[in-house]
């Protein structure tokens, strides 16, 4: 009675093998390996500085509104229904917005009929986009400006010709520091300060300043303000916001614009990726082209290779050992790629950032995104040639070599 033999069973490959045969293409061909990780790296490192940049920009534009707050609201005249004309705030509004429950800070300016030039020789139809204004004392504290140079307004200085120039008025009339004069009202007035850019008021920084006192004794301020800036408790915005038409205008609040000028750089900051969306699809492609070139890369490796394939099928190597050598040499390869774009990506988002004087941003989730892409592309791409490397016959291989 003839005993029945045990079927054989296949050895098995460990990790450490499996890397080893599988990165032998890549260790005997490193030039052509470059090449084809290059369209891998083109394409995580598009992607990476894309999102990279943006995340950046966004961050920057977070910091401004930490720094300038989003709890500033401006309250401006409204325009009536059947003359299109703007009605006029009324001369106490300031003292009703700081009346409502929330507000703690508030300011305003009032616009005058006048140009600023730097002498009576200028024409005073060539305005620069410049316009005069009436400040009150508090306006800084309430808009957080501050000073590049000089000193604000006071009680005392606003009695007296001194003016006080936005950074984009100043750059205009070509006041480099204080101490300068400027010509307003067939008058000199002598430059006290200059204000730091004020994104949240950029009406201001267009702005020649002047004291409240002297606008109405000396350049025929009505003592009624144009605009009116409040700073409320961050959970009493919207509620101050409902309020203060109603405070200013009790009887026709409709009357009363209240805008807040933090919602733009906020809907920036919301959108900032938007515009992203077409660079992303480029690096997409690239990355499906690289991906393209790792198969035929893998193609041209199963092909020069079938008498290697054909020998370890000779002595005992299955289909799916050949099936994982070719895949994880496909791996392999776009892992490098994906590691290069990754590196090159993260360099590229911090050259900007250092251009731009920006913060550096690289989010956790772009790398790791871009790293699964390059698992994923690698998986493809390999997966056809290891099958057709797995079904070459041993024999035929052998003897075509």
């Amino acid at each position: 009675m003839s005993r029945r033999r045990p079927a054989l069973k296949p050895a098995r490959l460990a990790l450490r093998d499996i890397l080893h045969t599988g990165s032998a293409g890549i260790r005997a061909r490193p030039m052509r390996i470059v090449l084809s990780a290059l369209g891998i790296a083109i394409g995580i490192a598009t992607m990476i500085s894309v999102v990279g940049i943006s995340a950046s920009s966004k961050e920057k534009l977070l910091q401004e509104l930490d720094k300038l707050g989003t709890n500033m609201l401006v309250i401006t005249p409204g325009t009536d229904l059947l003359t299109g004309k703007k009605i006029p705030l009324a001369e106490d509004a300031v003292s009703r917005v700081a009346r409502v429950d929330g507000v703690e800070h508030t300011g305003a300016t009032g616009l005058l009929p006048h140009t600023v030039r730097r002498t009576e020789k200028i024409a005073d139809t060539i305005t620069g986009g410049i316009t005069v204004q009436a400040a009150t004392d508090d306006l800084p504290a309430t808009l957080r400006a501050t000073l590049r140079s000089g000193t604000w307004l006071n009680a005392a200085t606003g009695k007296y010709p001194a003016v006080v120039l936005g950074d984009v008025a100043a750059q205009r009339l070509g006041i480099t520091e204080p101490g300068q004069q400027v010509y307003i009202n067939q008058r000199y007035f002598t430059v006290i300060g200059i204000l730091d850019p004020l994104p949240l008021a950029p009406e201001i920084a267009r702005s020649a300043l002047v004291g409240w006192n002297i606008a109405t004794s000396q350049l025929g301020f009505d003592a009624r303000p144009t605009t009116v800036y409040e700073r409320s408790a961050d959970n009493k915005v919207g509620e101050v916001h409902q309020l203060i038409p109603r405070a200013v205008d009790p009887q026709t609040p409709r009357n009363v614009n209240v805008s807040d000028p933090s919602a733009a750089l906020q809907a920036k900051a919301a959108t900032e990726g938007a515009f992203s969306n077409l660079l992303l699809g480029l690096g997409g492609v690239a990355l499906l082209v690289g991906g393209v070139g790792v198969a035929n890369t893998m193609i041209i490796s199963v092909l020069e290779r079938r008498h290697e394939i054909g020998l370890r099928r000779s002595l005992g190597a299955t289909r799916g050992q050949i099936r994982g050598q070719f895949v994880t040499e496909s791996l392999l390869l776009s892992t490098i790629g994906g590691a290069a774009g990754i590196l090159l990506g993260a360099a590229a988002t911090a050259a900007y950032a250092l251009a731009s004087h920006i913060p550096w941003v690289v989010p956790l989730w772009a790398v790791g995104g871009g790293f699964a892409a390059t698992l994923a592309i690698g998986t493809l791409a390999g997966l056809y040639p290891a099958v057709r490397a797995a079904r070459i016959s041993p024999t035929l291989a052998l003897h075509s070599a």
